[in-house]
This record gives C-alpha cells, structure tokens and sequence, in this order.
C-alpha cells in the first residue's frame, strides 16, 4: 500500500471511529453486503457511510452530481473539507445523477408558504412528522436513535435520546395525555415518550412482529398499528398491556399507511399487493379488496368524511380513491407522471394533499375531489423523499424531508 492510501485508511478509520462517538445512536441500518466500484475514496466512502446506514442506499440513490453529493453528504456528517472532496468525487465518478422525472407545477386557486427547519442532528433522517394541539412540530430520527420537536412558532428545538440503541423510530402518534408514541422499526416495540419526564416505555412485541411501522389511535384509545416486513395488523391496549396481532390473509403483502374510520374501523394499504385491508376491532379478522390493477403498490392512505379511502400508487404514479362501501375504485394520473412516487398523503376538509417522492425536486400536491384539479408546488429545499405528512389542528401541514434532514410547516392561506 503506498503512502497515500495508508494515510487516506488510517484517516478514514479515525474518522469513522470519531463519528462513533460523536453521534451516539446513530445505529448501522445493516442490509446485504455491498461492493463498491473501486476507485479513490472507495475506502473512506465505505467506513463513513456503513457506519450509519445500509450501502444499498448509495447503490439505489438513483445517483447525484457532486454538488448535489455534497449537499446530501452535508445534511449527514460534517467533514474536512479535504475528505468531503474526496467522497463526494468518488460518488459523483461511481453514482452519477441518472435521469429522474421533472416537478411538474400547476397554478390553482390555493396559496401556500413552507417554513423548513433543519433537524439539530446531522443524519436522522426524520421520517414521520407529527403536528400536537400545543403547536410542537415532533418527529422521529429514524438513523440517530432520537425522537425530537420544534416549536413551529420560535423554532426551538429539543431532542430525545432513546435508551435503546438502534431502534429505528419510525411512525408517530399522540394520546390524549400527551404522551408520543412511536414504532421502533427496528427493534420491534412501539414506544411511549412521556414529553415532560423523558422517560420511555417500551412495549415489547411478540416474536417475530418485527418492522412496526404505522401507529394510530382509535377514540377507544386502543392503539393500532401495521407491522410491514411480518406481514401483520396489531393491537396495543395502554391501559392492560395487552397485545394482539393478526397476520394478512396474502403473503407478504407488507402493511403499510393506516387510517380508522368513523365507525371505528381501521383500513391499511399492502404495499406488497395491489390490496387495501380492513381489520374488525373486535375479532381481529382482516378483509382483502383488491383493486383494479394489478401494479398498484398503494403505500400511504387518507380518508376523507365520507369514509372514502385515498391511496398514492408509488408503483405507478397515481392518486386512487377507493369507497369499501361500494367497492369502486378511481384513479387520477398523478402530475408527476408514472415515475412519480407519490407517497406521503393526507386530507382536510376533504382536500386531498401528498407528495410526489421520486421527481426533483419534491411536489407537493393539492386534489379537490369536488373540480378534479390538480395543484402543485415545489417544496424549497428539494424535499429529500417527504415519507409522511398530516394537517395540523388550525388546517397547516406538517411533512419530514428525509433526505435533507429537515421538517416543514406548509401554511395554507385561508
């Protein structure tokens, strides 16, 4: 090994061992191992980015510039800025951007202004937002092992450490005491946050339930939430502990968004399947209804008064409607177009809102069911993959920006 490679591995490996302790939590993602393109910087790109997360998200990034490299890298790990040249010429020499769909922006009738804030730790990865009445903006960081919240009025922030390592906080909700519950995907509990305290309490799930991902409370305040890679819908009574699972009538269908109805019902998509599933309160037993083609990957689910569901097709690039009333189900191409990914969705006042994942940078879009109009805007900072987003009580939105590490408050003119 010449000198310059020695010097690059032996910087690299104290570096990768300073990340370790400076970002405690952090927590490697595992995954199938990886072989990097070889090339200079393979080496410290390999021991900075495993450190923290899977290399199969370099490999599947769909590739940036490296200007685009470095902006991403930024919103993960501070670098020398020697090292930072080094990896983000390696990425951008072995990952170049590959041709991704284009924002498409359509002018309407609302009016909206985002508001971003940057999360404090670099690389969490902030997956679900979600708005309280107390006007906090909370969130988890899925890769730094931390639950955190914004006051969306003074941009004060505050950052919850969990005491179990790794454990991938994932889904968020609220009880009415307050209290935030999560899903650690990783680790298979759901979570009880109490803000004031910080203490947390885990609530163990059974053998093999693992992945937990969606959490919803019912007005029972049973807490419901789909398990995507054990292919299962569960049950959490706060007040006795009791746990109940029920596993998918199709295989691997993945469980994925969530939703309850009015009459008490709670409705999940199968991202594994073109299925949405219905789960009986009382007696755990599932209903499949398939929709019409057999592509669609329905990820996220709204519901609207009327107890019509809403789902984003991220495999096809469409917004469907589904009435299990009836059975019917319609779909609207999304603006987008069918390389889209829609993903994140919700509704107010029966307007349906999501996000468009896959296009550059991010959308944001606005459907009136009533007009059948679309509505777009692009989302300032790019969006980095917005997996989730919800309204808040006075009608705003809230969404976590992934990729770029950071959560917004969309404010709807009214």
């Amino acid at each position: 090994m010449n000198k310059h490679l020695l010097s690059l591995s032996i910087g690299a490996a104290l570096l990768t061992a300073s990340l370790s302790l400076a970002a405690q939590g952090r927590g490697g993602r595992g995954g199938p191992p990886v072989n990097l393109p070889d090339g200079a910087g393979k080496d410290t790109v390999q021991a900075l980015c495993a450190n923290c997360h899977a290399l199969t998200m370099i490999v599947n990034s769909g590739g940036y510039t490296k200007d685009g490299w470095r902006t991403l890298i930024s919103t993960m790990v501070a670098l020398p800025p020697d090292v930072a040249d080094s990896v983000t010429t390696y990425l951008a020499t072995s990952f170049p951007e590959q041709p991704r769909p284009q924002a498409v922006v359509i002018p309407g009738p609302a009016k909206v202004t985002f508001k971003e804030w940057a999360v404090p730790t670099l690389g969490s990865r902030p997956h679900d937002p979600l708005a309280t009445p107390d006007g906090m903006l909370w969130y988890t960081g899925q890769f730094s092992n931390r639950m955190g919240r914004v006051d969306m009025k003074t941009g004060a922030f505050k950052e919850y450490a969990l005491p179990t390592e790794q454990s991938g906080p994932h889904g968020l909700t609220v009880d009415t005491e307050g209290n935030i519950w999560f899903t650690a995907n990783s680790k298979g509990y759901i979570g009880r946050l109490n803000p004031a305290s910080g203490e947390v309490t885990e609530y163990k799930l059974p053998e093999g339930a693992r992945d937990p991902h969606t959490p919803l409370f019912d007005k029972k305040g049973i807490l419901w939430f789909t398990v995507q890679g054990a292919n299962m819908v569960g049950r959490l009574d706060p007040r006795t502990k009791d746990v109940k699972i029920a596993t998918a009538p199709t295989a691997r269908a993945l469980p994925y968004g969530l939703v309850i109805s009015s009459r008490g019902v709670p409705f999940f998509v199968e991202f594994g399947t073109n299925k949405i599933g219905s789960i009986d309160p009382e007696t755990m037993a599932i209903t499949e209804y398939p929709l019409p083609n057999a592509d669609t990957r329905p990820r996220r689910v709204a519901i609207t008064s009327d107890d019509v569901l809403w789902y984003a097709d991220y495999s096809r690039g469409y917004l469907g409607r589904f009435d299990p009333k009836t059975g019917k189900a319609t779909e609207w191409a999304s603006p987008g177009g069918p390389k889209s990914q829609p993903y994140g969705i919700t509704a107010y006042n029966d307007i349906i809102w999501y996000s468009e994942s896959a296009v550059r940078p991010n959308t944001l879009v606005r459907f009136d069911p009533k007009t059948e109009k679309f509505q777009t805007w692009t989302i300032p900072s790019g969006g980095g993959v917005v997996r989730n987003m919800m309204p808040t009580k006075g009608g705003d939105l809230v969404i976590a920006e992934s990729g770029v590490n950071k959560v917004a408050l969309v404010e709807i003119q009214k």
